[in-house]
Formats: C-alpha cells, structure tokens, sequence
C-alpha cells in the first residue's frame, strides 16, 4: 500500500524479471489505476535505466486507489500483472499548484483555471534552454526561480528535448545541449537517457513546489524529419510518463513548421508540410495517452498554434508569435493578437515570444509594457515575457554559442535584473486587484482623427481599465491604433447608473494615483500644468454621458482605472 495526497505525485518502481538486449526499445509499460469512484486512469511508465521503469501517478480526489501493471510482454512477471493500492489524503500542504490542483480551459473558453475553479493568469516567462548545465543546480537555478516568482511569474516554457538555434542536420549533439548526465538522447537516436531526465526531475519539481508552472516543450519542431514520428511519439511518451501526474501545460513542439536552419529551398518545400502532418499526429498520440488530460498547445512560427497543426480541435491553448524587431513589430503584434482572439471557438490565447528584451540591442522595458498591456487588454488570457540571454541561458561560467548567428549580449546572471521583468509583473499583480476572468474589451467612441482612444478592457459598469501608450517612438508606427499626442484616451462614455471613481496606475512602479471630478471644461482642458495636484473624487460624466480625465501624469505610458467598488464587491462575492 502506497500513501499520498491529493495531487500530489506518487512514484514506485517496477523491475523486469527477464533479460533484454534493448529493453527501451523492446517493452512497453502502463499501469492501469481504478479511482474510489471507479474512473481509470492509464498511466505510461518510463523506462529509469537498467532493468527498471519509474511510475508516478497523482490522484484526483481522496480515497483508495487499486492498480495493476500492463507490459507489452505479457511473460514478464516483474513488469506485468503486479498489483497493489494506493491511498490518498486531502493535501494539507502550502504549495499552491499542489492546492488548487492541475490546470484546464475555463467554462468561458478565453482562460485558464485550476480543477478547483481558481483563475489562473499566465505570466510566462521564457527558459527555452533551461534543462542545460548553463543553468546550474541548484544555486544558480534557485536564483533565477526565486527572482521570478518574486515578480509574479507563474509559469516558464521550457525545452524538455532537442533544443532550438543548434541545426538538425549537424548539431542534434552539440555539447551545448547536454546537462551534467549528458544529452536527452543517445546518438543516432537510439534510446532516451534516462539520466538526463533525473536531473530535469530536480528542476520541473522545484518550479511546481515554488509555484511555477512548467509549460513542458517537447522539443524544437524542425527535429522531426531527422528523428521520425515513432521515435518522437517515444519521446513523448517518455515525458508524459515522467511529469504528466504534476500540473503542467504541454506544449507539442517549439516553431512547427520551421524547417531546420540549414535547409535547402527544395528541402523546405519538403520539410514543411511533413512537420505539420508527424506534429498533428504526435499531438494526437499525447492527447490519447495522457491520462491527467493536461492542457495542450503548439508554439508557432507565425502567426498561431491554429495554424500550425492539421487538426486545431486537438489544442486548448493558442500561442502565438509576433516579432523581435521593437517598435516595427508593435503594430503587426497588435492587429495579430486582435485577430487571433477573435477566431472562433474561443480558445485562451497568449503570445508566447515577442521582442525578447535585449535581443540585437533592443526592445527595452517599455516595449515589454505595451506588449504585456496590449495583449491583456484585448483579451489574451495571459502573456510570456522573455530576454535575451535567459531563453539561451547564456552564462558567464559557461557562454552560449550555439550553430547559428548571436542575438545579442547578456548573460542571464545580469539580464535577469532587467526592468522588463520587474514590469510586466507589476502588470499582473494589478491584474490580480480584480476579477480579470470576467473582462471582456471595451470600445469608446472614435476621436474625430480616427483612432482608438486606448486600449480598454472590464467589466461594463463595475470597472473600466484604459492603457495610454507612451508616445515616443511609437505613434508613427501605430497611426490608427493607439493613443493621440495629447496623453490622454479621449472622451469616455460613462455607463447609466455607474458610480465610478479613477485612479491612473504607475506600470513602472505600481503606484496608484486617485483622479476624478467634474469634467474638464475650457482653455488647456487637457493639460495639468507642472506641479498641479490631480483631484481625487467622483468620475461625473457631463450631460452626453462623456467625461474627459486629466492628462496622464507624464508623457509615459499609463494605466486609467474606473471602479465602482460597490459593484465590485457583489461581482467578488458572486451577486
């Protein structure tokens, strides 16, 4: 008899009672759990080296627990037929994903919550290379999860496999791929190392005790040529029998459809269509074997997981990418969030890269602001933050040089101290102020130039959220989208009945400054000379049902909050 908690992951081991030449590549294992309500559960086990396989399973809900093994030899009394129980208490631990359980799509299709029904927003933060040596443990590991999760960050996408910028053709073994128990697989392709995944164990684990979610990558898509559909659904295999019992979102492969770097013309136009055909097979074969039934999604090359795979019924999580060339991408990042959320059903959307911070010298923390702002406020169900030197995890012990160009400098000891991150997590804490789930956009009359007067999302009458851009370097590059020189929104309709009051929200710092009263009215109306006090006070709409705020305290980009907090509180407690 085993004994556990809820959620919480269990491991045992099974041990084959016959000798075999290649016992990865020869056997098969599943273990089959009856639950207390009699739901089961088939659960891959993982070869762990030698003559052994590893599994791990975490129960749903508390009660008893009966299990028996399958092999695919069915001879092999040390791996098939064995039997026993596990049971498992309620957990009473403080580990937060372990309290409120894995991750699903929520009722409303456009977010994410725990089985428990606690909302969950995705504040990614990209380790593509997080599994190597670069990325020491424990020391320099812990150092960068605990910055993160001091931040706000609640989730890293991570490759659990090949990695990317290191070309199929030649460099599926480059040293720089390998942690300390070497690379995930051995050459050729012929078998897992099941050392190099006790030392991923280590990583993933302490990410989830620290509330981290791992967004598991299985690998960069351009491999697949190379390896071959079975040896990947292999791969697969391997990792949704290791970590599919913790809470984790799968994410099937990394740029679908991007051929490898070295690729000839003809190859592409080869390679291409078979990376999406073997990557919609593989998702399917992952849905079909992972009992948890954990969240799904595919990171694209451009523009959306949608488009990546032939099947977009076998996704829960819509990725995107939009560019890393600063302020030339912010439009085309906008106009492809908007039309990404817009496509039906609904699906919770993130942009899962955009303008990593640092990368060829730019897209410093204000583009990582409007990016993060921009997406919420349209409706993303989340956003990934990212920097350049920390998806490489180029260290200053060890230097990230990879087979394909340099990106930029920065190594993640320093670059993890970078504004961007500090920002967009700000960003998420304020979210974490109100019920976000329920936010829907929100359109405002058109200024007579034409352009939307801010981005705007809440909830009609209870609360109205408005992010003013900064407007250097910006509105050139956003004619027709985005906010007027003038530095403020424009005009607001205030909702019949609603009894706002304002406050601008400081995204750099967090700081909260109240706003309101009558609407301005005369010369200079939209300019707050130095020094003046901004009133606090009811927001009063003139007779049109239009108030026109102050100007944004400086000409930096800004967040215009209306709440009416009576309204607020019945919404929290569900009236």
């Amino acid at each position: 008899m085993y004994f556990s908690q809820v959620n919480v992951p269990t491991e045992f081991t099974l041990t084959a009672a016959q000798a075999y030449a290649d016992i990865f590549n020869e056997v098969e294992v599943d273990v089959l759990f009856t639950g207390p309500d009699g739901a089961e559960y088939r659960v891959p086990a993982f070869w762990a080296g030698g003559q052994n396989f590893g599994v791990r399973f975490a129960a749903p809900k508390p009660g008893k627990y009966a299990y028996t093994s399958i092999c695919s030899n069915v001879d092999d009394c040390g791996l098939h037929g064995k039997t026993g129980e596990l049971e498992a208490a309620p957990y009473t631990g403080k580990a937060h994903l372990y309290q409120h359980g894995k991750l699903r799509v929520a009722a409303s299709g456009r977010t994410l919550e725990h089985v428990d029904g606690e909302p969950f927003f995705w504040l990614g933060d990209t380790w593509w290379m997080g599994t190597t040596t670069r990325l020491d443990w424990p020391h320099g590991f812990h150092n960068l999860l605990q910055d993160r999760v001091a931040k706000g960050f609640n989730l890293a996408q991570i490759v659990a496999g090949p990695l990317p910028d290191f070309d199929a053709s030649d460099a599926a073994w480059h040293p720089e791929q390998a942690n300390e128990a070497g690379w995930p697989w051995e050459e050729g392709w012929t078998k897992i190392n099941p050392g190099h995944y006790d030392l991923v164990d280590l990583k993933f684990a302490a990410m989830i005790e620290h509330g981290m979610v791992p967004c598991i990558v299985g690998m960069w898509g351009f491999y697949l040529p190379f390896m071959g559909v079975d040896r990947i659904k292999k791969h697969w295999r391997n990792l949704v029998a290791r970590y599919g019992a913790y809470p984790v979102i799968w994410c099937i492969c990394g740029e679908v459809n991007m051929p490898t770097y070295s690729s000839t013309p003809e190859e592409v136009a080869v390679r291409r269509p078979m990376q999406e055909e073997g990557w919609t097979e593989v998702t399917r074969y992952v849905r079909e074997i992972d009992p948890f039934h954990n969240p799904m999604t595919a990171h694209p090359s451009h523009p959306d997981s949608r488009a990546m795979l032939g099947d977009e019924s076998l996704l829960d999580v819509d990725m995107m990418q939009t560019g890393h060339s600063g302020f030339q991408s912010l439009r085309p990042t906008v106009e492809t969030v908007i039309q990404c959320l817009a496509q039906q059903p609904p699906m919770p959307t993130i942009n899962s890269e955009v303008n990593y911070e640092g990368i060829m010298g730019s897209s410093w923390q204000e583009v990582q602001r409007f990016c993060f702002w921009t997406s919420i406020t349209s409706g993303s169900a989340g956003h990934t933050y990212g920097a350049q030197g920390i998806w490489c995890m180029n260290s200053c012990n060890e230097p990230f040089t990879g087979s394909t160009v340099c990106w930029g400098e920065g190594y993640w000891e320093d670059v993890m101290h970078l504004l961007g991150s500090k920002h967009v997590g700000l960003g998420k804490k304020f979210f974490d102020r109100y019920p976000w789930w329920l936010f829907e956009p929100r359109t405002e009359p058109l200024l007579q130039e034409g352009r939307i007067s801010a981005f705007a999302t809440g909830i009609p009458g209870a609360v109205a959220i408005y992010y003013i851009p900064f407007v250097a370097g910006v509105v050139n590059e956003l004619q027709g989208i985005c906010a007027t020189w003038s530095g403020h929104p424009g005009a607001i309709t205030i909702e019949p009945g609603a009894n706002y009051t304002a406050y601008y929200f400081n995204p750099r710092t967090g700081a909260d400054i109240p706003i309101g009263g009558p609407s301005n009215t005369g010369e200079n109306k939209h300019f707050r000379p130095r020094g003046a006090k901004i009133i606090a006070g009811p927001v009063e709409p003139d007779q049109n049902g239009q108030w026109i705020p102050p100007t944004k305290p400086t000409m930096e980009d800004w967040v215009l909050v209306l709440e009416d907090k009576e309204k607020l509180a019945k919404i929290r407690n569900g009236r």
